[in-house]
């Protein structure tokens, strides 16, 4: 008869303590929860990435392929003229 009473008080108390892993232990739900957030954050990161790595390799294979995208850069970023050229500075009017 004593047996017949412990029985369910430790199968409650076995029950507890899983749910209890389940919920606030180490890789519990809210963990879960967390890492799923963090897995969507990296894979907008990396789509990113991967998107700038594109415009890269583009900018390589026109770099390697012509000298126009050499020219147009060097005019761009360094303000390089060509000889016989005529350099133009047109500035914004004023407005005070």
């Amino acid at each position: 008869m004593l047996q017949g009473k412990w029985l369910p008080i430790v199968l409650l108390v076995l029950l507890s303590l899983l749910q209890y892993r389940l919920w606030f232990g180490k890789n519990s739900i809210p963990d879960y929860f967390n890492r799923k957030q963090e897995v969507q954050a990296q894979a907008l990161q990396n789509a990113n990435l991967a998107q700038r790595n594109a415009l890269l390799k583009a900018d390589i294979n026109d770099l390697k392929i012509g000298l126009e995208a050499i020219e147009e850069r060097a005019r761009n970023e360094l303000g390089l003229i060509k000889k016989g050229e005529t350099f133009y500075r047109i500035l914004p009017a004023d407005t005070k």
